[in-house]
């Protein structure tokens, strides 16, 4: 301090005095207070508490929901909620922040909901989640069925029923999910992520019967739209409005007013696919047997015609001569055989002639020496063995 610096005539607090004159005022001011604005950045820590920031154009506001008020309300939280908080504003001294303590949530109030669905929904339509060309062709016949929707509401029973009559082929899987509240959006995101992940279905139809526009409110949050338009397998939104569509209805596949007219949507009618059979089968029949009276006319009267009486005459003629060259070529088989029966004969005597054993019946002898036939002087050898072959045996001379 300077020696002309005029000394202060009151206290200074320090930080942490000061602190706590705000806390006071603050935590002795607002107990038990109400706010409105969109969940941001939520995060559930590993202890199960959830730390969040609630917001609006111009300002946010830290919460806190502890493990046990999280439990109690069976909250489960979103990014993107239009919600109402109730609780009491703490003062945390070592970061010298404020937050809220919450207590309660519950949906917002329809103003802030109609204000919410036209920013959300023009935010989604310039990202092109609208666009047609994103659609998905339902199933003609599908064999299975997901239904996203409370296991205890109308919806599903209504279309479970509807489903029955039209195509009782199909096996209908239901996910459970609370329709309406603030756990709604999150249970509806994790069914559609559950079909997707199984891939157990062919379609799956998301919705519920009518309501307030809160009630209806988790079909336009960002978090099912984003989750309908990412999903592999069609989704119909049946959201029970006749009038009014939800975000849901946008960016889904297919749009139904109504789960009974989701469950029309999704299949075809078994009665008509049987009329169409049998309307199918009558015209085949008829279209069969006018087919064979045709072309049996066609026959009769290419048979009268003169082409056909000439191509007649032309097949007689040439049965006509394959009978006489047949008959030629079997005389000429029969005479070539007689001849050379002849021919064989002929050679059978000549050979009888020269046959040598023909000889020996009549007394003369044959010499054999080592195996072959003596028949001359000449080839016989003096000083060794040799047969004698007469007509009734051999005899061994043997040379001494």
């Amino acid at each position: 301090m300077s020696d002309n610096q005029i000394p202060f005539l009151f206290d200074i607090p320090t930080v942490s005095q000061l602190t706590d004159k705000i806390k006071n005022i603050l935590e002795q001011n607002f107990i038990d207070i109400l706010v409105e604005g969109e969940t941001s950045n939520v995060n559930q820590s590993r202890n199960g508490h959830y730390y969040f920031t609630l917001k609006d154009s111009g300002a946010s506001l830290p919460c806190v929901i502890w493990r046990s008020t999280a439990q109690r309300l069976d909250i489960n939280l979103t990014d993107g909620q239009q919600i109402v908080v109730g609780g009491d504003i703490q003062v945390y001294a070592p970061h010298g922040r404020y937050q809220m303590i919450v207590s309660l949530v519950q949906q917002a109030g329809i103003g802030k909901l109609q204000q919410a669905f036209e920013k959300l929904k023009a935010k989604l339509k310039a990202e092109g989640l609208f666009e047609d060309h994103h659609k998905k062709s339902l199933p003609k016949f599908p064999e299975r069925i997901g239904v996203v929707t409370s296991a205890t509401g109308a919806a599903f029973q209504d279309i479970r029923s509807t489903l029955e009559k039209r195509w009782p082929l199909a096996t209908v899987k239901l996910y459970h999910a609370s329709v309406q509240g603030v756990n709604a959006a999150p249970e509806i995101v994790k069914g559609i992520e559950y079909f997707n992940s199984q891939r157990n279905v062919d379609v799956v139809i998301i919705g519920r019967g009518g309501g307030s526009l809160e009630d209806l409110w988790p079909f336009n949050e960002e978090a099912v739209a984003r989750a309908v338009f990412t999903s592999e397998i069609p989704i119909i939104s049946a959201v029970g409005h006749e009038v009014d569509f939800s975000i849901s209805d946008f960016v889904a596949d297919a749009r139904a007013a109504t789960p009974t007219q989701a469950a029309v949507v999704a299949v075809p009618d078994i009665n008509e696919i049987r009329f169409l059979v049998e309307d199918y089968s009558k015209r085949l029949e008829m279209n069969t047997v006018g087919a064979i009276q045709l072309y049996k006319e066609k026959v009769a009267n290419i048979a009268k015609s003169h082409a056909l009486l000439a191509v007649k005459q032309k097949m007689e003629s040439a049965r006509a001569r394959i009978l006489t060259l047949d008959q030629n070529l079997k005389h000429r088989t029969d005479t070539l055989l007689r001849n050379h029966k002849e021919k064989l004969t002929g050679y059978q005597h000549v050979l009888d002639k020269k046959n040598p054993n023909g000889p020996l019946e009549k007394g003369f002898a044959r010499i054999w020496q080592e195996d072959k036939w003596i028949r001359t002087s000449a080839s016989f050898a003096d000083n060794k063995d040799f047969d004698m072959e007469w007509n009734d045996g051999k005899k061994k001379i043997k040379r001494h």
